[in-house]
């Protein structure tokens, strides 16, 4: 007599089983890409602070380049092939229309503003002078910059602003000479002349 065997039935079907490992699967990628959402903070990273702003801005769209230069109470200075000095930071170099102008899905933007901008990241006590230089001219024209120095903390405050002159390339104009205090106020404001650029 031969036996047969009885078939097991299983209470899940194939198409349950897919399902479940789809959920699954849509379940861990769901969770892999909140990850990368909110990536981990990075250590160490410490936030740009300013305490003043000094800025020299001429006329939009000239081709004309103008340097800032500033001098910090070491002597230390900033500019366009020197960056960086103590706590002073020259953050924007324009070089006329040089550099201002991009394409983008084939049209062609330009950003007329010509300025410079130095920041100074500390309140260190001493005298700064702040200084134009007449670095190239495709115009042969004169060219009037504005210079303003700004207080940033414990509120904004401006320190100085005026126009310098330029006249001719490769001359150079003191904008302002100013003091800083011990307790970060500014005082002894001037433009009494001095070359920084040698």
């Amino acid at each position: 007599m031969a036996f047969r065997r009885k078939r097991r039935h299983s209470d899940t079907d194939p198409f349950t089983d897919l399902l479940f490992n789809a959920l699954l699967g849509f379940t861990f990628m769901f969770l892999i890409a909140v990850f990368f959402l909110n990536p981990p903070t990075k250590q160490g990273d410490i936030p740009a602070k300013a305490e003043y702003i000094i800025t020299a801005t001429w006329e939009p769209g000239r081709p004309d380049d103008i340097d800032l230069w500033v001098r910090g109470p070491t002597g230390d200075r900033v500019w366009y092939l020197h960056p960086e000095a103590g706590l002073m930071n020259l953050d924007r170099d324009d070089r006329g229309l040089l550099n201002d102008e991009m394409i983008v899905d084939g049209n062609r933007i330009t950003n007329p503003l010509n300025q410079e901008i130095v920041t100074i990241r500390g309140r260190a006590p001493g005298e700064y002078t702040v200084n134009l230089q007449y670095y190239a001219s495709q115009t042969g024209q004169p060219v009037d910059a504005d210079v303003v120095v700004t207080r940033v903390n414990p509120r904004l405050q401006i320190v100085y602003k005026g126009s310098t002159t330029l006249d001719y390339v490769n001359q150079e104009k003191t904008a302002v000479r100013f003091t800083v205090n011990r307790d970060g106020s500014v005082s002894d404001v001037n433009t009494l002349q001095t070359k920084i650029t040698e």
